[in-house]
């Protein structure tokens, strides 16, 4: 028996979606919607095509699948925990620190916790936790969407010439000095201006980062100072120093991109877990240009990526709250 072609048209029309919307451009979140629809669907039709040769076979791998998830999750709640110890060792016992421990110990805390609702077998408690489950669900599926497309649009390199080059502000050490994290942004974006200049452009680069309350100078100068300490020329730098978040760091150097050249192009530079959100933002602002990444130390990448993903939810809250509103009484009045 084979399986008939209709088994890959989920995995067509997604895959079809996916680029379409990635042409259009790829700064679109729901581009990782589209990506991990066609994936699971390809699974289902290869699992298909498997049951045709070997119906053990399949069921096997079938087995295998559905138990990696539960494994998957508890292995990356372990993860989050180890990763958020050894942020607080590190980086200090911050607030925003705390975000990857807090999260691992809540994923590895579910299964038991779902294990003791089980048992007390009380219906309002029951009715409770099912809907937690759904929402729960949701956003993992909106979490692992985020996170693909997060590695895959961070892998992707742009070759046209660019007029400039944004690096993206970290906040600095001691009032003035560039912190590691800032560091590397700082090197990836010398990198792209090498990579630029070999190809026959002539960027500029802008430094881009206000002066904090406890900064003693803008971030965008210690940037500029720190580029032109490993060769970059004084004059290929240009600062922004007025903005204090990510969304002004893009709104005010698209600003002075525009004011000095009309028709301009242009990569951000950031960190690597920082990537898909700057890119949402960088549309959103109207930034023509794609945001490329810079590496991070393990244990802060993860922490880093809860909040990216967190942010991303409390941008769209109002969609996100409404769906989440409507899977809560869903369950709840299935279970009346």
């Amino acid at each position: 028996m084979s399986v008939s072609p209709i088994a890959f048209v989920p995995a067509a029309l997604f895959f079809t979606a996916f680029l379409v919307s990635f042409l259009r451009d790829r700064r679109k979140l729901r581009n990782g919607v589209y990506l991990f629809l066609a994936l699971a669907s390809l699974a289902v039709a290869m699992l298909l095509v498997v049951g045709t040769v070997s119906e053990d076979t399949a069921r096997v791998l079938l087995m295998i699948g559905v138990l990696l998830i539960p494994v998957s999750v508890l292995a990356f709640g372990v993860f989050l925990i180890a990763s958020g110890v050894t942020m607080l060792r590190r980086e200090g016992r911050r607030p925003a620190n705390l975000v990857s421990l807090l999260a691992g110990i809540g994923i590895v805390a579910y299964v038991p916790a779902e294990l003791l609702v089980a048992l007390i077998d009380w219906k309002p408690l029951t009715v409770t936790a099912t809907a937690i489950t759904g929402v729960l669900f949701y956003v993992s599926f909106l979490f692992v969407c985020f996170l693909l497309y997060s590695v895959v649009y961070g892998r992707i390199r742009s070759r046209r010439p660019v007029d400039y080059i944004v690096v993206l502000g970290a906040g600095l050490l001691d009032g003035r000095r560039v912190p590691p994290l800032l560091a590397s942004r700082l090197g990836r974006g010398r990198e792209v201006f090498d990579e630029q200049r070999a190809r026959g452009a002539d960027p500029i680069l802008v430094t881009s980062g206000g002066q904090g309350p406890d900064e003693e100078v803008p971030e965008a100068h210690a940037m500029r100072d720190h580029l032109v300490s490993h060769g970059v020329p004084s004059d290929r730098v240009m600062v922004e120093d007025r903005s204090t978040t990510t969304w002004e760091n893009l709104m005010f150097s698209a600003e002075l991109m525009r004011a000095r050249t009309s028709d301009y192009g242009c990569v951000v530079v950031t960190n690597n877990f920082h990537v898909l959100r700057a890119a949402l933002l960088a549309r959103k602002a109207k930034l023509d240009g794609q945001v490329v990444g810079a590496p991070t130390a393990w244990y802060f990448w993860s922490s880093a990526v809860v909040r990216e993903f967190i942010a991303v939810l409390v941008a769209h809250r109002v969609f996100n709250g409404v769906l989440c509103g409507v899977i809560v009484l869903s369950r709840v009045l299935s279970a009346l």
